[in-house]
């Protein structure tokens, strides 16, 4: 049978910007437009939509998950931290001052409505535990003891140890930088992360596996972007941290459309199934997004 490669599908494009949720900067301006994403009308849930028999397709792939998705994983001593792009506070007080005084300096010449994207990302990258929950519900795949050995529990525990460094970055320079209210978005991000996340992926790993590869290519091209824009805007330093997140997002969203190319050989029929049901209802990880006083935010955008 002849190879496919799911990058010679053509699937919708996303484009990671924001909803329109109003949130108010230390100028006391209100912003709108955090990022429109396709909302299902319907909540409706649909589980455990595999057949038990395909059970043994992804069984059957652990040897091969072992051998060509795990080294898609970064030792963890080669991996960036934090703290490495951040001001130093074991410096001594004066010194740490004047980083985060240089830091704010920075961060004039961004503008609010910069603000509230990187913040909507930030929050984005903060729903990693709903997001590793959400894979856990996948028949075949889920790490079954929270310590599985288990290759594609390896995988998945890997992926989000890396994906947690970005949201823990991103809050810490937004916190530093003084425009935005912490309390407010920290409010928000306790409410999403309250109500979960529908991702219509039915605990099926084919759609499970197709949606991951599009949502880590459409973060990718978010944090590209905004590397992009801060750099133009004079703050090289919020430039490099937003690349270097688009690059973990990059090797990700390689390792997930790895995982569909193999199953478009080994079950095209499924596979592409799968790709048909998710192209043109992908949701982001924050479509349940809530700020304590509008609960459906997304389905009552203007």
């Amino acid at each position: 049978m002849q190879s496919t490669s799911f990058s010679q599908f053509t699937i919708q494009s996303i484009v990671w910007t924001l909803p329109r949720l109003t949130t108010t900067t230390t100028t006391g301006r209100k912003i709108g437009n955090l990022f429109p994403i396709s909302v299902m009308a319907s909540r409706h849930q649909v589980t455990h939509s595999m057949p038990p028999e395909k059970l043994e397709v992804f069984k059957s792939l652990e040897p091969w998950v072992s051998e060509n998705i795990l080294d898609f994983r970064k030792p963890i001593e080669k991996c960036w931290q934090p703290s490495e792009f951040l001001p130093n506070a074991s410096q001594g007080p004066d010194g740490f001052i004047e980083e985060v005084r240089a830091l704010r300096q920075r961060v004039l010449g961004l503008s609010d409505e910069y603000f509230v994207t990187l913040v909507a990302n930030m929050l984005g990258e903060e729903t990693l535990p709903t997001n590793l929950t959400v894979f856990n519900t996948l028949d075949g795949v889920r790490d079954e003891t929270g310590s599985s050995s288990c290759p594609w529990a390896i995988w998945s525990r890997a992926w989000a140890a890396e994906e947690n460094r970005h949201g823990d970055l991103l809050r810490t320079y937004i916190y530093l930088s003084g425009r935005v209210d912490m309390m407010m978005i920290e409010k928000t991000m306790q409410y999403t992360l309250r109500a979960g996340l529908d991702n219509k992926t039915e605990n099926n790993p084919y759609l499970g596996f197709v949606y991951a590869s599009i949502q880590e290519r459409a973060t990718f091209f978010t944090h590209g972007n905004m590397a992009r824009l801060a750099k133009e805007a004079g703050d090289p330093s919020l430039a490099r941290i937003c690349g270097t997140i688009a690059s973990d997002e990059k090797r990700h969203e390689s390792a997930y459309t790895k995982i569909v190319e193999k199953l478009l050989e080994v079950d095209p029929n499924a596979t592409m199934l799968a790709i048909a049901h998710d192209k043109n209802r992908i949701v982001m990880p924050m479509h349940l997004m809530c700020d304590g006083q509008d609960s459906n935010m997304y389905d009552n955008l203007p």
